[in-house]
């Protein structure tokens, strides 16, 4: 039977995203592809990190238990667990539930595109500050639609730059949401606001964390 070793599990409010400051249910699976340079888990990067070991039924029962309706499964990266698209086929099952992927950009999204009922997805982007943009999928980008985000954490106006060209390129403006977020502590939100000003980016959310307001930033759990 397969098991997935889960980092941590918590309800709290989402920090970011479509449903930010809604409850939701987070499961957190260890380990990870990447290694950004601004990485807040990299505690769960790797695939022994400390972790419950949990089935895909398990964890069913633990989301069911909670009575939360929006369920967000991120990682380490979440589609890199054995079992996965299990786990993602019973969460669909269920209609009273919303699920949220959080994927790091790395990975063909074409097997959860399929699926009926199939979550929602959160791509983050990786831009020049992560050290990281050349593992991204890109190919995934052109499978997204209404139902997805597409996030931009940026340490710098130049990786801003970057963001716009990858939005271009890739026709996501109109039709996915698009968040940009600043690496804690890197940039001024308000330097930020400007540039979204200057290039006149209609469709762009520029979104702040809240648990990184709300709880110390290196707060866990929540």
């Amino acid at each position: 039977m397969i098991t997935f070793k889960v980092a941590e599990k918590f309800v709290s409010i989402n920090g970011e995203g479509r449903r930010a400051g809604e409850l939701a249910v987070f499961v957190r699976f260890a380990g990870c592809n990447l290694r950004c340079a601004y990485c807040d888990t990299a505690w769960a990067w790797e695939f022994d990190a400390p972790a419950e070991e949990m089935t895909a039924d398990e964890i069913y029962a633990y989301i069911k238990q909670t009575g939360v309706r929006n369920v967000t499964l991120t990682g380490g990266e979440p589609l890199l667990r054995d079992g996965i698209m299990e786990l993602l086929q019973i969460l669909a099952a269920d209609d009273e539930l919303s699920v949220e992927i959080e994927t790091n950009g790395t990975q063909d999204l074409q097997p959860i595109i399929d699926m009926d009922n199939r979550p929602h997805l959160t791509v983050d982007y990786k831009l020049p500050g992560s050290g990281m943009e050349a593992q991204m999928h890109r190919e995934s980008l052109w499978l997204l639609d209404g139902r997805d985000v597409v996030k931009f954490v940026c340490a710098d106006i130049a990786d801003m730059q970057r963001a716009v060209q990858v939005i271009n390129d890739n026709d996501l403006m109109d039709r996915v949401w698009i968040y940009f977020s600043p690496v804690f502590g890197r940039i001024d939100p308000a330097d930020m606001v400007e540039f979204i000003k200057e290039q006149n980016l209609n469709g762009v959310t520029l979104q702040l964390q809240l648990h990184k307001f709300i709880w110390p930033p290196e707060a866990r759990g929540v």
